[in-house]
């Protein structure tokens, strides 16, 4: 009798952990079936719109190499349509993770060189702990190396430096449409005119229209909350910066069309000194192209 008990007991025991062991196997698949996080990718084609930054970053041990070009003016025949005009700026921006890169440049717009550090501390994704937007920080600097209008007064080297700062928030609403919104700060330490404020501040837009496979129309726009000049006649001495492009994907390299009414191409230059009007088509042809190179293995 006693050793009936000791069985049906080591009966129980045996059905009740293979039970036990089913059970954490439907766990174990439950667990699987969960969709993992994944950062959503190519909102933008390049890490720029036109003019400024986009939500998008670089992988991890990348190098984008950008030529970013502007001819003259339009509404000049003389200069054959602005085409006898031209200014450019070359860039390299690195990939350190997949929320954190910088940059620096140089422009041939009051020869300046210019500076950046983009960080993403929250990424659009999908599955698991997804989040519905991208939400990125750009900290930057220009130094403006043009000789001093005046060499016999008392210049300061700080004189040559302005500071910006941006808030990026986007969002890709499907693959064929991308959104953004971008409050920007701009300060400048010396300013020309002693109405003219330090800081400026504006609210950036942007956005990309996925056409077919490898062209896109983008668009970036930049409203000056201050700091729009005006002459004695109340005739505005600069304007909010409109740039309209097409994105042409050709393999490793994205080439970029577009129009804009700015000749500077760093975001002191194209918020605070865009002296051309659309109404006027003051306005600029131009193109951006992006070369990416795997620098280091990817993390």
């Amino acid at each position: 009798m006693q050793h009936s008990k000791l069985y049906y007991i080591a009966l129980l025991s045996m059905l009740l952990m293979a039970d036990a062991a089913k059970a954490q196997d439907l766990l174990d698949l439950v667990d699987t079936d969960k969709p993992k996080k994944e950062v959503v990718k190519n909102a933008f084609k390049s890490i720029r719109v036109i003019n400024g930054h986009s939500m998008e970053f670089l992988s991890p041990g990348t190098m984008d190499f950008r030529i970013l070009h502007r001819f003259g003016q339009l509404n000049q025949p003389n200069n054959f349509g602005g085409l006898d005009q031209a200014s450019m700026r070359l860039g390299f921006d690195f990939g350190l993770t997949r929320y954190l890169q910088f940059g620096v440049g140089r422009s041939t717009f009051k020869k300046e060189f210019d500076g950046y550090i983009k960080l993403a501390p929250i990424r659009q994704s999908t599955g698991t702990h997804a989040f519905p937007a991208t939400i990125a920080f750009v900290g930057g600097m220009t130094l403006n190396t043009l000789p001093y209008a005046d060499p016999t007064a008392h210049n300061y080297f700080t004189s040559r430096i302005a500071y910006y700062g941006q808030m990026i928030i986007g969002r890709k609403f499907s693959e064929g449409i991308t959104l953004q919104v971008s409050p920007t700060i701009v300060h400048n330490n010396i300013v020309p005119l002693a109405n003219q404020p330090n800081d400026v501040y504006a609210i950036g837009f942007g956005g990309r229209l996925k056409m077919n496979k490898r062209t896109a129309f983008t668009w970036d726009y930049y409203y000056l909350i201050n700091g729009i000049q005006k002459d004695a006649a109340n005739v505005p001495l600069n304007y909010n910066p409109l740039s309209i492009g097409v994105d042409i994907e050709t393999g490793g390299h994205v080439f970029q069309l577009h129009v804009s009414n700015s000749a500077g191409m760093n975001e002191r230059a194209f918020i605070t000194e865009t002296t051309g009007s659309w109404e006027k088509f003051d306005v600029r042809l131009g193109f951006n192209l992006s070369r990416i190179f795997q620098i280091s293995h990817k993390k």
